[in-house]
């Protein structure tokens, strides 16, 4: 790989000045009828000083090679003048946006899932950028994807299959953010390119599954639910029973106590409102 080498040319008024002078110069011999002088001033003008002179935009550089050989960046803004000989290539050093797209996948489990994300990146290493590889701009995509397909394939998508699970690409954001910038960072550092950001921007079940996943999400979700009002109902059972002891309102054998039991539990279990029944005999008769 390249090592990136920072220049700063001459200033290119200078050099327009001189083109300037060249120029009338060369008007100058023509009218006194000397025109083979006035032609080669002319041209050594238009080709040595004026062919040589660049402009650099906030945020560009200009990278400069001289008969296939690497002479140097310029970072700076500003107009300047290099060998009218090199090769000038504008390479941008602005944030660029990349909106991933949708990628159809499986998760650690084996779930397909559509996942997606947004990349902010720039170059840092105009050299490698630009005689690393072929296309930087490229190379950032088809990597960015690669990335994401072997983030999703790290975790599952929740731990309703998995419940040991740490992270999951649904409840660890993130994580999960952290380690896609990481690796993003590690696979492209070979075009100097550096990743300020990367999250997920799309996540969820492919539509193959998706209703049988919304099942299960809502079967999860009565059953959690349910323990947690059984839990509920246990206590109240049992803090009614201490609570009729203690005060000797009245006296219950065993059975009595597993009927009442039975009774408040599908009361304050039940997911229907009771109808109360009066029971105007005894449980043995």
């Amino acid at each position: 790989m390249k090592t990136e080498k920072i220049i700063t040319p001459p200033s290119g008024y200078a050099a327009l000045a001189l083109f300037i002078i060249l120029v009338v110069s060369a008007g100058i011999c023509m009218v006194s009828e000397q025109i083979a002088i006035g032609v080669i001033v002319g041209l050594a003008a238009f080709v040595f000083v004026l062919s040589g002179l660049i402009i650099v935009n906030p945020n560009e550089s200009k990278v400069l090679t001289l008969f296939g050989k690497y002479v140097g960046t310029v970072k700076h803004d500003g107009f300047f003048w290099v060998n009218p000989f090199t090769v000038k290539k504008r390479v941008s050093l602005r944030a660029f946006n990349l909106n991933g797209q949708q990628l159809k996948v499986n998760d650690k489990i084996g779930n397909p899932i559509e996942i997606a994300a947004v990349i902010v990146w720039q170059i840092k290493d105009t050299a490698n950028a630009v005689f690393a590889v072929e296309n930087y701009v490229q190379y950032v995509d088809i990597q960015s994807e690669a990335a994401v397909r072997h983030l999703a394939n790290l975790f599952p998508y929740d731990n309703l299959e998995d419940e040991l699970a740490t992270i999951t690409l649904r409840g660890g954001a993130e994580q999960v953010s952290v380690l896609l910038e990481k690796e993003l960072n590690e696979r492209l550092d070979r075009a100097g390119i550096e990743v300020l950001e990367a999250r997920i921007s799309h996540l969820a079940y492919a539509p193959e599954i998706a209703h049988s996943m919304l099942q299960v999400q809502q079967a999860s979700a009565i059953i959690a639910a349910r323990r947690l009002i059984v839990e509920g109902a246990v206590g109240m059972v049992e803090m009614a029973l201490i609570k009729l002891s203690e005060k000797n309102i009245v006296e219950l054998d065993e059975e009595r106590k597993a009927a009442m039991v039975s009774n408040l539990l599908v009361v304050l279990c039940g997911d229907k409102s009771v109808s109360p029944v009066v029971n105007t005999g005894t449980l043995y008769h």
